[in-house]
This record gives structure tokens, C-alpha cells and sequence, in this order.
């Protein structure tokens, strides 16, 4: 009974901060960039899985993983969000659940990105047995693998969280950060640790990864040109992982500030509200266009899908 009482006195504060402050106009960002992103999503994915030669290749099995994952994580945050906006209760099961599936498809997200890296250090360090080390088959049981690490601490969280006693029936305010929270507060401390020694991990890999491939092709004059392709690749790369990691680390943040006393509840709101409907979605809409301009086979299999006759037209004059 005192848990529920105190959930819900969170989510009430937090509806009056929203209130206050008129966060809820960050609504048209999240909606605008969900859409573009939802609209571009499911086209990349069905060109790779269209094509057999694409989805013989770990890059672009890597690709759809990740595209794919986008895609559950935009689902989730819109029907969340739209329930939060019109205040409809939503049982704390299905609070608990939809903040599972969430935290592990941003964390698949973040470990296929990862993976990406390591596949590119690996098809330029060992190009000749690329092939024999990550075959297709061997490609999938990898990324199962990797949805299986990416829920089991999240629902390990929501089992713990499911067998507390005097939880709430139903919420107002359906939240991540106020499920974890007020978890890590009255029952596992550390939880944003977990989350930080992560992502950390996984930086630092991908940091490595770039460090001894810009040493396997220093010599190879790739890096001579100030807009060379290699130079543009590594930029756009590093800008889209920034995109992925920096709303991590800032709900890693979130997650140790809260509730500190020092903190205002304000200054939480406005942080979680930005990093939620603006932050968590830049590198998912850059995602698909960076993908789909910068891979040219998937530029060449769009095009095919998207003026068939055209192709028809090249066949025949052949």
C-alpha cells in the first residue's frame, strides 16, 4: 500500500511539472520524427530481407537488426507517450512490461550498433577469412544472442519489480524512469550503474575498433584526402554512435539523480522530458537515411523495388 501511495504521488508531481511547464508541446517533435522515421524503417528493412544477396551479408543482417529494434523502441515510446498525454490509467503490469521490452530494444540497438564496428574491423583485419569467421547462419545465432542479453537484466528488474508486494494497480503516468527509479531507491541500488558499465564497455570497444582500423589502413592512402569516402564513412559513424550513446549515458543520469533532494523535481522533469521525446530519437531518424545513402547496395535494391519497369526496361535492351 505505501509503494502505490508513493508511485503515485511521483506521477502526480510529474503531471504537474508537465503542466507547469508546457512539456507537453515536445509532442510534435516526437511525432514528427517518429513518422519520418517509421515511414523510412520498414522500407530499408524489406529491401535487405527482399534481396538474397543482402541478407547473406552480416553488414546488412547487422543493419536490419538494428532498423528493426528502432522500430519496436518508436512503437513503444509513441503509445506511451500518447497514453501519458491523455491521461488514460494503464495497469502497472503493463507499465512494468512495456518498460521492459523498451530498455531491451534500446539496448539491442546499442549492441548491434557496437557489433556493426567489430564487423568492420574484422572484414578489413581478416579479409579473406571474413567469410568462414561470420557466415550467415552463424550471424543469426549472434544476433539472437544478442536480444537475449539485451532482456535479460530488464526483465529480470521486471520479475524482481512483479513480486514486490503493494504496487500500485494502475498509473497515471507511465514512465521508465519512474519504474527503474523507484525500484533502484527501495530495492536494488545500482541499477544506472549497470546501465553506465554497459554502455561504457561498449564505447570503449567501438573506440578500439576505429583505433586499430585507421592502423591496418593508414598505409593503404585512403585517409589522404580531406573529403575522402573512408574520412565521410568515419564521420557520419561516429556522429550517429554519439547520437546512440549520449541519451544513454544522460538516462544513466537521470537514474542516479533520482530523487535527490538536491535536484528539482523540475529540473528532473525537463531532462527526462528532452532526453525522451527528442534525444533517444535523433540517431533513429538519422539512422535509415545515413544507411540507405551511404550502403550502396541498399540504394541499388531500393531503386529496383521502386521502378521495377525500369529494371524490366535495362533487362531487356541487355
Amino acid at each position: 500500500m505505501a509503494s502505490a501511495l508513493i508511485i503515485s504521488n511521483l506521477t502526480q508531481e510529474w503531471l504537474e511539472s508537465l503542466r507547469q511547464w508546457h512539456l507537453e508541446y515536445f509532442f510534435i517533435p516526437t511525432t514528427v520524427i517518429t513518422v519520418a522515421t517509421l515511414l523510412a524503417n520498414p522500407v530499408l528493412v524489406s529491401c535487405i530481407f527482399l534481396s538474397r544477396a543482402l541478407r547473406q551479408e552480416t553488414r546488412y543482417l547487422l543493419v536490419a537488426n538494428t532498423l528493426t529494434a528502432d522500430i519496436l523502441y518508436l512503437i513503444l515510446n509513441m503509445a506511451t507517450i500518447i497514453c501519458n498525454a491523455v491521461r488514460v490509467p494503464i495497469p502497472w503490469l503493463v507499465c512494468e512490461l512495456v518498460t521492459a521490452i523498451t530498455v531491451t530494444t534500446y539496448c539491442c540497438a546499442i549492441l548491434t550498433v557496437t557489433l556493426m564496428v567489430v564487423d568492420t574491423y574484422v572484414a578489413v583485419r581478416w579479409p579473406l577469412r571474413y567469410h568462414d569467421v561470420l557466415p550467415p547462419a552463424r550471424t543469426h545465432r549472434i544476433l539472437v544472442g544478442v536480444w537475449v542479453l539485451a532482456a535479460l537484466y530488464p526483465f529480470t528488474l521486471l520479475i524482481m519489480m512483479e513480486m514486490e508486494k503493494g504496487n500500485p494497480h494502475e498509473v497515471a503516468f507511465c514512465l521508465a524512469l519512474i519504474s527503474l527509479g523507484f525500484f533502484q531507491v527501495n530495492n536494488l541500488k545500482g541499477v544506472h550503474i549497470y546501465f553506465f558499465v554497459a554502455a561504457l564497455i561498449c564505447a570503449l570497444l567501438i573506440f578500439v575498433c576505429y583505433i586499430q582500423l585507421y592502423m591496418v589502413t593508414r598505409t593503404h592512402g585512403i585517409w589522404h584526402s580531406r573529403f575522402s569516402r573512408a574520412r565521410v564513412t568515419l564521420l557520419a559513424h561516429g556522429v550517429l554512435l554519439l547520437l546512440y550513446f549520449a541519451p544513454g549515458f544522460v538516462f544513466t543520469l537521470e537514474l542516479f539523480l533520482f530523487q535527490e533532494k538536491a535536484i528539482s523535481q523540475d529540473v528532473r522533469v525537463w531532462i527526462s522530458t528532452v532526453n525522451m521525446s527528442v534525444f533517444m530519437l535523433l540517431p533513429r531518424a538519422f539512422a535509415p537515411y545515413l544507411y540507405g545513402l551511404r550502403y550502396r547496395e541498399i540504394s541499388k535494391t531500393l531503386m529496383q523495388l521502386l521502378h521495377p519497369h525500369q529494371r524490366l526496361g535495362q533487362t531487356t535492351v541487355s
